[in-house]
């Protein structure tokens, strides 16, 4: 039987791997920690324990897309500020 949860988590995993583009460390470094924590979870056919860990990576999701803005914020305030002077 397929799991419903399926097509969730592969687009958890796409919007994870493109948000991790603009990461700090590296989008290598990210790709490769985000593999590993899919790859802990493969075998979890808890449709409870499924869900708890698709909010999860909501959460995460929304973490990284405010590091992005104020990252871009950061910038474009240096950058103004600079052009003041």
């Amino acid at each position: 039987m397929a799991n419903p949860f399926r097509g969730q988590v592969i687009k958890l995993y796409r919007t994870l791997l493109y948000l991790g583009r603009d990461y700090p460390q590296g989008s290598a470094y990210f790709k490769e920690r985000l593999k590993s924590a899919f790859m802990k979870n493969k075998d979890v056919t808890d449709p409870d324990k499924i869900q708890k860990l698709v909010a999860r990576g909501n959460s995460l999701i929304k973490e990284l897309e405010a590091m992005c803005f104020l990252r871009k914020y950061q910038v474009m305030k240096k950058k103004y500020s600079e052009a003041k002077k």
